[in-house]
């Protein structure tokens, strides 16, 4: 009876020790019993790239010691999706973006998800794409666009990633950077949920207008801005505004990516604006005006 009673008290010490759910770590111990509720996800980008390589030296690079990526989604052999590798912790920051800056953000390594997609990318050199020179790019695989849209949104909705936060590699490194490319199905993704693509309308609309009365160079430059590249905003296309505009071209406009300005280019701009960033599009005009801006506004003046 005695040997008893001390077991039963053994077992309710134990069990009002894991009630309080302490953990024990090395010269001091945790108590987890009370949770805060006002919290959110670090991740605040889900940034796309494609290695410019093959499987295993993809796999070289991206598990040694100068880069990482979260994710790498290799190209599918026989049948079936291949398994994604996951290379580094969502909970730890991956070497992946470099340089980096959107929206107002920098070091995008900080809060970001990055994935890499087996691609060998472009058959020439960056210099090539910089002289203008046509390139063809390798063509991503069915199975690896299928496989990205299921990780993505599952990735997407686990962070609560905005449209306008999924980016390219190019987009948040413009003058470095141009994967994963204008082989890379933009479109097929947001259909799917994930990112953000231009209303086919508002992009008529935009055309007509812009056609007889473009913005100037300044605006344009203020547009691309808005929408979350770095650049300055002076009238002066340099190497900063030609590697967004080449960004951006290669996401939205995937014919046409020589990273120069045009009406077909500053519509598709502002029709995004209207619709993700409205709130933005009064501030383009020289007049300030807070206003709400009506469908296919035109919001821009003289500088």
């Amino acid at each position: 009876m005695g040997r008893l009673v001390v077991i039963l008290i053994l077992a309710l010490s134990l069990g009002g020790c894991a009630g309080q759910a302490l953990e024990r770590r090395d010269g001091y111990s945790v108590d987890h019993r009370h949770t805060a509720t006002s919290h959110s996800s670090r991740v605040r980008h889900l940034v796309i790239h494609y290695t410019d390589a093959g499987e295993a030296e993809s796999l070289r690079a991206l598990t040694g010691p100068r880069v990482s990526s979260h994710y790498l989604i290799p190209q599918p052999e026989g049948g079936g999706l291949a398994p994604v590798y996951q290379l580094v912790s969502e909970t730890r920051r991956a070497w992946h973006a470099g340089a980096s800056s959107w929206n107002g953000r920098e070091n995008i390594n900080d809060t970001s998800i990055g994935i890499e997609i087996v691609n060998t990318g472009p058959n020439g050199r960056f210099a090539d794409l910089e002289a203008g020179e046509p390139l063809g790019w390798a063509p991503f695989h069915n199975d690896q666009i299928t496989t990205l849209i299921a990780l993505a949104k599952d990735i997407v909705s686990r962070h609560g990633i905005t449209p306008t936060a999924v980016v390219s590699h190019a987009e948040i490194a413009p003058t470095r950077k141009i994967d994963p490319g204008p082989a890379f199905p933009w479109q097929r993704l947001h259909q799917a949920g994930i990112g953000p693509w231009p209303d086919v309308d508002r992009v008529a609309c935009y055309r007509q207008r812009f056609e007889t009365s473009p913005p100037s160079r300044a605006h344009l430059k203020r547009a691309l801005t808005a929408w979350g590249f770095a650049i300055t905003t002076n009238g002066i296309i340099d190497e900063a505004t030609r590697g967004a505009l080449r960004a951006f071209q290669m996401r939205y406009r995937p014919s046409h990516y020589r990273g120069l300005p045009d009406t077909e280019t500053a519509a598709r701009l502002w029709a995004l604006l209207e619709e993700y960033r409205p709130e933005r599009l009064p501030l383009l005009s020289s007049k300030n005006i807070i206003t709400s801006p009506p469908k296919c506004n035109t919001a821009f003046g003289e500088p």
